[in-house]
């Protein structure tokens, strides 16, 4: 390994640095187009949390075949779905971002928010750099995944520690790792489903899709699919649905692996093909709307669903900046930041005194 790059002088008798939060999500190409998708896609899928196929034998279908020919497809996708400010992923997560830090803020805690993609612009390495440079010394990670998994939270681990591994000075670190049953998280989900009902009517049934994993994932010990079904039980008692009323699926299949099931676009055929008219569809794994959820959900699920004889088809969305799980994610942070936010106030004589020791002492600064 390389030797540690340079951390940023240190200044005694300094105030307390803030406290950050590295508020980080999957990722995004820097723009719709088959260069920029090419990018991410190689960063995305060169992942083996992402890819657990070894490289001898993933690199030439990866480089061969994927990178070729996908790049085109998935940036006809994403420019369907594109927003004035760019990647609604992105846009969703600087948004969550600046409503966290205001929230800490107005509670009277010193903390600075930063967004991060573990693939993609803005790296989870600029972001801690940004840090660095600021003086912030502890830094709670918070993946913006409520269900755990090898290849979304580990890898945002993977990627600050990669980080720490390269920096002098590593700050004092906390992860988060899973808020799948977080009552408040449980009931802004909730409420955004009722809110839904209320102005655009109910459907028949609740389709709760999450994001899709290889089926050997959860025989080697992965907690997802576990957490995802109690995220899915939990929402559903919340609303008061009877079993008929909702089912859990799962989407995004990838390759010629068994997957977890049932696969969403087959449950919504299905519905459809047994009279079922009317189905409302929501996605709690993702915090954010993104690509996954506006088009392969709202887009590509409304057409299956009403090519397959349904009548009426509404995609919930995500819970994004909902004041609710807002509320939600600013009182999990602060849950988790016990003991790191300052309770007495500064003392400006005593920070002066204890420079002029250091200095003293034969300190440079």
């Amino acid at each position: 390994m390389a030797a540690p790059l340079p951390s940023p002088a240190f200044r005694h008798g300094e105030p307390p640095s803030p406290v950050g939060v590295l508020l980080a999500n999957l990722g995004t190409p820097d723009a719709p187009t088959p260069a920029a998708l090419r990018r991410y896609l190689a960063e995305f899928l060169s992942d083996p949390r992402v890819v657990e196929i070894p490289r001898l034998a993933w690199w030439p279908i990866l480089h061969g075949i994927i990178l070729r020919t996908r790049p085109a497809k998935s940036a006809a996708k994403y420019a369907s779905v594109w927003m004035a400010d760019g990647s609604p992923l992105l846009v969703w997560t600087q948004r969550q971002a600046a409503d966290l830090q205001a929230r800490l803020g107005a509670a009277g805690h010193a903390v600075q928010v930063r967004p991060a993609m573990r693939y993609g612009n803005p790296s989870i390495a600029s972001a801690m750099e940004a840090f660095a440079a600021e003086g912030v010394r502890r830094v709670l990670v918070l993946p913006a995944y409520p269900q755990y998994s090898g290849a979304t939270t580990a890898s945002v681990f993977d990627a600050v520690t990669a980080w720490g591994r390269r920096t002098r000075w590593v700050p004092e670190l906390r992860f988060v790792h899973q808020y799948h049953d977080d009552p408040a998280h449980i009931a802004a989900l909730a409420a955004s489903v009722r809110a839904h009902w209320a102005r655009a009517g109910r459907g028949e049934v609740l389709v709760m899709s999450f994001h899709g994993m290889p089926e050997r994932t959860l025989h080697l010990g992965d907690p997802y699919h576990c957490q995802c079904q109690k995220t899915a039980r939990l929402l559903a008692e919340a609303l008061g649905l009877t079993a008929g009323q909702w089912r859990i699926t799962f989407q995004s299949r990838f390759g010629r692996a068994k997957w977890l099931g049932p696969a969403t676009n087959e449950t919504l055929v299905g519905l459809a093909q047994a009279g079922t008219r009317r189905v409302d569809v929501v996605c709690p794994g993702f915090s954010a709307d993104c690509l996954e959820t506006l088009e392969e959900i709202a887009q590509e699920g409304r057409e299956e669903f009403l090519h397959a004889g349904g009548e009426a088809y509404a995609y919930i969305p995500c819970l994004n900046d909902d004041p609710a799980g807002m509320a939600a994610l600013a009182a999990l942070t602060a849950q988790h930041l016990a003991g790191w936010l300052p309770v007495a106030p500064d003392a400006p004589a005593e920070r002066a005194a204890a420079r002029q020791r250091a200095l003293a002492l034969g300190a440079a600064d």
